[in-house]
């Protein structure tokens, strides 16, 4: 019986039910604004001006006001003279939308493509049709939320597996059985990157199927940025890859690379695909000049990982622990959510603002600030960027927390490893 039902059954019925939410919502209130965050909101702070290096957006490219998209987007919206306001299920023929899915396969080296909602409806979407009751999916712990909600929507059974630990997903695999095996290729939170070789290798040989989510691969890694996954040669060994294309594509919609034949089975399965809407035409014209952008600008991808890699250098130098990162997502790992929640503020009030990163997102003692490193950084920014870090370590405590410890412990195990 749960918490409402208990509460319905000692009142009357529609007070009961308001009065549960009350309670609920004065929970937050309390537990977490007064008690955790001191009466302070830990997302709610000041707002990034024209000068400011902000590095919240996704937009790792920079393409989120290229004129090239804008004008397809415009061009759409004048010279369509309807739009179809309907689930995709309903689309046939040589549409646009096909059209674009077409391309995307091609791009990708995959077979098919589906064009969804969001990444959140392709990855939950995908598992509602690939995974049921008594299916067993491997997911790595770090994976993003969709795929958890989809293993809980499709009714299968999790077996989560320690963050990129092969070993343990091999144990794993051999105590359940062959099924599904889920990862992201970037991981949203912290920028490490999957051990993807491996992780695939293995699945194969043990007889799984598998999911690479690519949200934040897509466009910034691999030949004409088609991927982590076709960047490493793994195409003809990943069953599915998917994708957000509010990343690197700054749009709106979702992206299931499946085999041949997948897609219609899709359409008639999977509830996100049957019971929402499709994209509309201006919608699809601005993602396939995007694609356009992408497969074309180099320089941009170049531009990116460089600045990244400036930047995590030099946060390193500074003594934050961001050994996790791999990518153009950084974390400062400041753990307790009042003590991100102060590093916030204190990069704030230097024009520096980052993304906060806290429960559910996050484990409640690891909570940190997401740095989104984008091409157009100039090293002015990057350079504001660093000094401002510099600066606020001994005010928000920096070399206290437990995610400097244990860069601390890391690099004192490796030095005896090398003396031994």
């Amino acid at each position: 019986m749960n918490n409402l039902t208990q509460v319905a059954n000692g009142s009357q019925g529609a007070l009961a039910a308001r009065q549960y939410l009350e309670q609920r919502m004065q929970e937050f209130r309390v537990d977490r604004w007064q008690n955790e965050w001191r009466g302070q909101h830990i997302m709610r702070g000041k707002s990034p001006t024209a000068g400011s290096v902000s590095l919240i957006s996704n937009d790792y490219l920079s393409i989120a006001s290229h004129p090239e998209i804008v004008s397809a987007q415009i061009d759409a919206l004048r010279t369509t003279s309807e739009s179809v306001l309907m689930s995709g299920v309903f689309l046939h023929g040589e549409t646009p939308q096909k059209q674009l899915e077409c391309r995307f396969a091609d791009w990708t080296g995959m077979p098919e493509a589906i064009l969804s909602q969001s990444g959140y409806a392709a990855n939950v979407g995908l598992l509602q049709a690939i995974a049921g009751p008594g299916v067993p999916v491997y997911i790595d712990m770090h994976a993003h939320a969709s795929l958890w909600e989809g293993i809980q929507s499709a009714g299968a059974d999790a077996h989560p597996w320690r963050h990129n630990d092969i070993s343990h997903l091999r144990r794993q695999i051999n105590a359940h059985g062959p099924g599904v095996v889920c990862v992201d290729s970037v991981y949203s939170t912290n920028g490490s990157v999957c051990r993807l070789a491996e992780t695939v290798g293995l699945a194969k040989l043990m007889g799984c199927i598998v999911i690479v989510d690519e949200s934040h691969s897509l466009g910034t890694h691999g030949p004409g940025g088609s991927g982590m996954v076709a960047g490493q040669g793994l195409t003809g060994d990943v069953d599915f890859i998917t994708a957000s294309l509010a990343k690197a594509f700054a749009g709106r919609a979702g992206l299931i690379m499946c085999p041949g034949g997948f897609s219609d089975y899709f359409w008639f399965t999977a509830r996100p695909a049957i019971f929402s809407s499709c994209l509309l035409p201006h919608e699809i014209s601005a993602l396939d000049r995007t694609l356009d952008v992408i497969a074309r600008d180099d320089w941009r991808r170049e531009s990116l990982h460089k600045n990244a890699d400036i930047v995590r250098r030099g946060l390193a130098d500074l003594g934050y622990n961001v050994e996790a990162s791999e990518s153009q997502i950084i974390a400062l790992e400041a753990g307790l959510e009042y003590d991100t929640l102060c590093l916030r503020q204190a990069l704030e009030s230097n024009d520096i603002f980052g993304s906060v990163f806290c429960a559910p997102a996050t484990p409640k003692k690891r909570s940190l600030l997401r740095l989104s490193v984008n091409a157009s950084m100039s090293l002015d920014d990057i350079g504001k960027l660093l000094r401002a870090c510099e600066e606020v370590r001994d005010q928000v405590g920096m070399w206290g927390w437990s995610s400097t410890r244990r860069k601390s412990a890391n690099g004192q195990a490796a030095m005896l490893h090398r003396i031994c």
